[in-house]
């Protein structure tokens, strides 16, 4: 498949879990409108982002990763003949929680899941009180629309994992995020564009939008949607959503160029894991 159409989402917490599933149910429904074939939603997309408190309340959101929300999406892609990639919180037994996204194919099926392997601990940020760090590498899903892989938020932020994905095959990478102002700001703008060019593959980059006020208070946090597409030349592909408002962004990946870039940059082959001595080996 040469030309893939892809769709990412970006919104913000309703104040309950069913109308939020339902609001990305309509998300799939609209990008499948537009011809999309594969769609990411945003980090944790059902419930609010938690992290910002510390509190065991939101343990209640965690469910299996065969549990309702990934059994009504996987209907919903078999439904729809679309790919899905969902983020949720995944509880594997009682305790023991995951950042977690389930990838499903476009019949149904679902090939698997990746963790969260970098869980930050910062100030709205308290993450490891929710989640253990994961555990089941950086595999890449062979989909109806190719191999995909998946990387979520603070993730981004280390080089290492982008270069896993890449290695093991992977020529879209989907990275959901529920990110604020800040530090981050500038790191949005250069982290994904520098992935993509430096592993030569696509990534595509969904963010939370807006204020969750209606969960947090004067607590809350702003998000800054702005979510992404980056072809492998590290050039966004159509512009950024908007950093105000819920959107669902659709583009078309032209998986040709990932040749294009590689054999014009040869990084693969000029990589050095051998001269790497500061980098653990297995």
């Amino acid at each position: 498949m040469s030309t893939v159409r892809a769709a990412i989402t970006q919104t913000t917490w309703t104040g309950d879990k069913a109308s939020m599933l339902d609001k990305h149910e309509q998300f799939a429904r609209q990008a499948k409108d537009q011809g999309a074939q594969v769609i990411c939603f945003q980090e944790l997309f059902y419930g609010p982002y938690f992290g910002i408190t510390e509190d065991p309340q939101y343990y209640d959101y965690a469910e299996p990763a065969d549990g309702p929300v990934v059994q009504r999406f996987a209907a919903l892609a078999a439904e729809l003949a679309m790919v899905m990639v969902l983020p949720i919180y995944e509880e594997e037994q009682p305790g023991v929680y995951y950042n977690t996204a389930v990838v499903v194919d476009a019949d149904g099926s679902v090939l698997g899941r990746y963790r969260k392997h970098h869980i930050p601990h910062l100030d709205k940020f308290w993450e490891k009180f929710y989640f253990r760090p994961g555990n089941l590498g950086y595999p890449v899903f062979k989909t109806a629309v190719g191999p995909i892989g998946v990387y979520i938020c603070y993730d981004r932020h280390f080089p290492e994992g982008w270069r896993e994905l890449g290695l093991n095959g992977a020529q879209i990478v989907f990275n959901p995020n529920a990110t604020k102002p800040g530090l981050s700001n500038r790191l949005w703008e250069i982290e994904q564009p520098a992935a993509a060019a430096a592993n030569g593959y696509f990534v595509a980059a969904p963010n939370r939008v807006g204020r969750e006020d209606n969960e947090y208070g004067d607590a809350a946090v702003s998000f800054y949607g702005s979510s992404q597409f980056v072809d492998p030349q590290g050039n966004l592909v159509g512009p950024m959503g908007s950093s105000e408002t819920e959107e669902v962004l659709v583009r078309d990946l032209d998986l040709g160029m990932i040749r294009e870039v590689r054999n014009a940059w040869q990084f693969y082959r000029d990589r050095r894991p051998e001269s790497y001595t500061s980098i653990p080996k297995p």
